[in-house]
């Protein structure tokens, strides 16, 4: 016995010196903790985006919540926890700009990520190019983010025109198909990009749009609006605009009455407030999503979608499943700290390069991006809303269930208008015949 162990000791021993002698670094040094990696996000804490925006901070706390539970990053042998560093951009792009290269300049942030709302994206991705430091937009679409030339920008949503494309796919797999388009838009940069790729799309498919009007972002009185598209009598009625713009077309399409086949809008499903808003109001409508808690994708990294779901649970203490605005930055972190993790260092351009080639499927879907720093991976999803419950109805190989279509008419759905009240005449004046 004792000869089996001595032989035993000399193996284990054998073994170590190999290990050893193969590592190129030499003896295996312990990990060492370093210096947090600063991560700078200009945010709206104030202005119209600020409720999204709190979506996003959700999304990206998450990711650095289990960066930092779990070790930290591990860059030439030493670990570094990420800090995210929040400041106000007051939903408006020249403070977003302001704010981004403050940070760089004099708050020691090392990389950045996106606000929400397209123009504030734009105006950070145009300090990210100057300073040469890598950003990785969550929830901004439109191509003027990755213009002109930069090569410092990362988006992890498919282009805009991608969104309406899904939509009206969808659409003309239906009977009876739809002939006939009526678009309400925002004039915000994000959805006037979205709502010329809705008449793009629809023409393309051949789709008459009989109506079209935009209106100021933030407009919660949209019945002028909804009654002249009414009165085109669309088959397809889109909103491109936010969720407060989206509660106020749809009460105003209910209360108006405007029957269409189909509603689609560019921001509704996701969000819980739109069925809390509109309670039975909300049903059929459609939106075009970058993701679905519904949608089930292989990850080789960080958590599945079901583990996901049950962070973010578990995390803000609630019942609701996550918007895809909060996936959306989840995902956009994670490509950055990938990248990092690649690139094993913390210099800011072979980060860039690290993110240039990060090729990963995720509980968001595969991460990838084109040449201009879009992403090249996202599949678009359709989601409707079904007896209060968001489901995934597009691409079919993904959907577990089918749409809704075409729409009830509202007067099936809520009965006939009420009787208006019979008019008090004035009187004449003169006493009555006796």
């Amino acid at each position: 016995m004792g000869g089996r162990c001595v032989a035993r000791l000399l193996v284990a021993a054998a073994a170590l010196s190999l290990v050893i002698a193969c590592n190129p670094l030499g003896p295996l040094q312990p990990v060492r903790t370093g210096k947090d990696i600063v991560i700078g996000v200009p945010m709206a804490a104030s202005g119209q985006y600020a409720q999204e925006a709190d979506l996003t901070r959700q999304g990206y706390d998450l990711w650095a919540q289990w960066v930092n539970r779990n070790g930290g990053i591990v860059i030439q042998n030493v670990r570094h926890h990420v800090r995210l560093l929040y400041q106000d951009d007051q939903s408006q792009p020249a403070v977003a700009a302001q704010v981004a290269e403050r940070m760089l300049s004099q708050e020691k942030a090392e990389f950045l990520l996106g606000p929400f709302g397209t123009p504030d994206s734009i105006a950070v991705a145009q300090v990210a190019n100057q300073r040469r430091v890598p950003v990785v937009i969550s929830n901004g679409a439109a191509p003027d983010i990755f213009a002109h030339g930069n090569r410092y920008a990362f988006g992890v949503v498919a282009p805009a025109d991608r969104f309406p494309a899904a939509i009206f796919d969808m659409a003309m797999a239906m009977q009876p198909r739809p002939t006939t388009l009526a678009v309400l838009t925002a004039d915000d940069p994000f959805s006037l990009d979205v709502t010329q790729g809705d008449i793009q799309a629809a023409q393309a498919r051949g789709i008459r749009v009989v109506y079209e009007q935009r209106y100021p972002a933030g407009s919660t009185n949209l019945y002028p609006l909804v009654a002249a598209a009414k009165a085109a009598h669309p088959d397809i009625l889109m909103d491109s605009g936010h969720l407060l713009e989206a509660v106020a077309c749809q009460k105003a399409v209910m209360d108006l009455r405007l029957d269409a086949k189909l509603y689609a809008y560019a921001e509704a499903t996701d969000e819980p407030q739109f069925v809390e808003a509109l309670g039975q109001a909300a049903d059929y409508v459609t939106t075009a999503v970058p993701w679905s808690p519904a949608a089930r994708y292989r990850a080789d990294t960080y958590l599945s979608t079901a583990d996901y779901i049950a962070a973010y649970r578990r995390t803000y203490h609630t019942d609701q499943e996550p918007s895809f605005v909060t996936a959306d930055a989840t995902a956009a972190a994670l490509a950055l700290g990938l990248a990092i993790q690649r690139a094993d260092s913390l210099d800011p351009e072979r980060v860039r390069n690290a993110l240039a080639s990060l090729d990963v499927n995720t509980f968001y879907g595969r991460i990838r991006f084109g040449r201009d720093g879009q992403s090249v991976g996202n599949t678009v999803l359709v989601e409707q809303i079904q007896e209060g419950h968001r489901v995934v109805v597009w691409p079919s190989q993904l959907a577990p269930a089918t749409p809704d279509y075409p729409a009830p008419t509202w007067g099936a759905r809520l009965g006939p208008p009420p009787t208006p009240p019979r008019a008090k005449l004035p009187g004449t004046g003169h006493p009555p015949l006796g």
